[in-house]
């Protein structure tokens, strides 16, 4: 039994649907785990999901959970006493663990498998269309109720821990907080309090650093060139968290990947990293709610151009591959597009009015378009490619089929009270209802931090790019962006602080995002975080852009420049 222990060890093995399999193998060759945790779930995968639920009523779920995770490995997880958590479930929890159950009926083994279910909410559709939520991002009104796929709430720990409580030895939920599934281990284990909010954010935090998978041991890391061994021995992330309120984040013995202090607060050894002095608060009455709904069709092409003037002849034959569709439409009495995008690849073009790449002589083009018919798609598919006899010279790469189009499933979220949902806990006896995971708003808003202090430089400033003194990450948050910039040193703080300034962000934002930015300082980890409002023209489910999960937005600003002092460049 893990309970009353002072520290516990959990091994973080996946990061994204459709993850790397060996992770579990690698971890449980470790040893003294306690708890195996698992995350599969994204706005990209619940509408896969979804529709692969569509077709298969009995589906919906991770499959490679079961197939690839868990029966390869469960003897040796039964042989050490490991615990299983994760939310594979997706949008069929309860067929996923039944698809466990029989694997371990196979395999002769004796373990419990439990299920929390309550976070679809198609099952109450009319009472959400009749409470008409506002989309929580960009304000709009509810989609018609025949265009909803799914709704689902982001559900919290207490059910994973009841569950823990009650002896499950595997834990299967749906839709989840990422980071959930290693704080339902804390609580069962520390008995930690609805009101202990910092230890509570203690395991928040290990979670949403374990979810991250091989992304908190080097992958998407700035200073890539320090990983060990190359990204092929890159591990997952191994987080010893104490009921004191530490963690202790580091990777396999032997292996690649690096455990950096760039992201968080303090190194203890090579490749291990001291998590500590997390603040909590109060939680919400409210759960988020993800719901994704039919919003057309999309589909695009990727061509290639080299010799002289290459971009500009994509560009040309892009513009004239848009120009034939659009004749097309009308003649067929069809809509306009609903949206277009043009990205010339190799030339800079995503770096707007910072590019300095100088003339590009062999790129790639995507051209993308949306429509509300999927003949709409299939039309700009069509003449895009029959134009190819016609196009300037040096075009290339159109061997193959020809793509095809496909429905979007955008994404709308909003907040629901608890008092709305009913969770259910399955455990090996039987089903328990319980709607008691709530909790009252917090009265007080959270406050922000004192900024830095622009400091009063008489030496010189000298302009740097912004990685020689952080270094930066970014992803999607919806239809917004979020970019973290952590300083090398804490006196680089307030340079990078003051320096990227507004007009900054829109020389390196500006060309992509189409609402504001906002700025947000860190003080524990010597961060900034920004917000980039309505930035990837969509989310990671309906975006026609190159990268429509922001993934790489920190590079644009990674080669900005700010003002330091000389005596400051002379240390780097």
């Amino acid at each position: 039994m893990t309970k009353q222990k002072p520290s516990i060890r959990i091994g973080g093995a996946s990061g994204f649907g459709g993850d790397v399999a060996i992770a579990t193998s690698r971890l449980l060759r470790a040893g003294d785990l306690d708890f195996l945790v698992y995350d599969y779930l994204a706005d990209v995968t619940m509408a896969i999901l979804a529709r692969t639920k569509t077709a298969k009523p009995e589906a919906g779920y991770a499959s490679d959970f079961v197939n690839a995770a868990m029966a390869p490995n469960l003897k040796e997880i039964a042989s050490q006493g490991i615990r299983v958590i994760s939310n594979a479930g997706g949008l069929n929890p309860l067929a996923c663990a039944d698809a466990l159950r029989r694997v371990t009926v196979e395999q002769g083994l004796e373990l419990k498998v439990a299920v929390v279910t309550g976070d679809d909410l198609m099952v109450q559709i009319e009472d959400v269309c009749g409470s008409k939520p506002i989309e929580m991002f960009s304000n709009v009104d509810l989609p018609a109720k025949d265009s909803i796929g799914i709704v689902n709430a982001y559900l919290g720990a207490y059910p994973i821990a009841m569950l823990l409580e009650r002896g499950a030895d595997i834990v299967v939920t749906g839709r989840y907080v990422d980071s959930a599934v290693t704080l339902g281990a804390c609580i069962h284990v520390f008995s930690w309090s609805h009101h202990s909010y910092d230890l509570l954010s203690v395991g928040s935090l290990a979670g949403h650093i374990l979810e991250c998978g091989p992304q908190a041991t080097g992958g998407n890391f700035t200073d890539w060139e320090e990983i060990e061994d190359g990204f092929e021995y890159i591990v997952y992330t191994i987080a010893e968290i104490f009921k004191d309120g530490r963690s202790i984040i580091s990777e396999l013995k032997g292996t690649g990947g690096v455990v950096s202090t760039e992201a968080v607060c303090e190194k203890i050894a090579k490749n291990q990293v001291k998590v500590r002095r997390a603040k909590g608060r109060m939680a919400p009455d409210t759960y988020k709610i993800c719901l994704t709904f039919h919003d057309g069709y999309c589909g695009g092409h990727l061509f290639g151009f080299y010799g002289i003037d290459a971009e500009k002849k994509a560009n040309a034959y892009a513009r004239a591959a848009l120009v034939r569709s659009r004749r097309a439409l009308v003649a067929i009495n069809a809509a306009d597009f609903t949206q277009t995008e043009i990205e010339v690849i190799g030339a800079e073009a995503q770096f707007g009015t910072m590019r300095q790449s100088p003339i590009a002589r062999e790129i790639v083009i995507k051209t993308g378009v949306r429509h509300p018919e999927a003949r709409g798609d299939e039309v700009f598919l069509k003449e895009v490619t029959e134009l190819s006899l016609s196009a300037p010279p040096g075009l290339n790469g159109f061997a193959g089929a020809r793509p095809k189009s496909s429905p979007v499933l955008a994404l709308f979220s909003f907040l629901m009270h608890k008092a709305d949902a009913v969770i259910h806990i399955y455990d090996d006896k039987g089903l328990a209802v319980s709607n008691a995971f709530k909790s009252s708003a917090d009265p007080e808003p959270p406050m922000r931090p004192t900024e830095p202090a622009a400091l009063d430089v008489s030496d010189d400033l000298i302009d740097v790019p912004v990685i020689q003194i952080a270094s930066a990450c970014s992803g999607d948050k919806g239809v917004n962006a979020s970019v973290g910039i952590i300083a090398r040193k804490p006196e680089y703080l307030p340079f990078l602080w003051h320096g990227i300034d507004q007009i900054l962000l829109d020389r390196v934002f500006g060309h992509f995002v189409k609402g504001s930015i906002e700025k947000y300082f860190f003080p524990g980890s010597d961060s900034v975080n920004l917000l980039l409002i309505n930035a990837p023209s969509g989310s990671g489910t309906s975006s026609l852009c190159q990268d429509p999960q922001g993934k790489g937005y920190s590079q644009f600003l990674l080669v900005a420049t700010v003002k330091i002092p000389a005596d400051l460049l002379r240390e780097l």
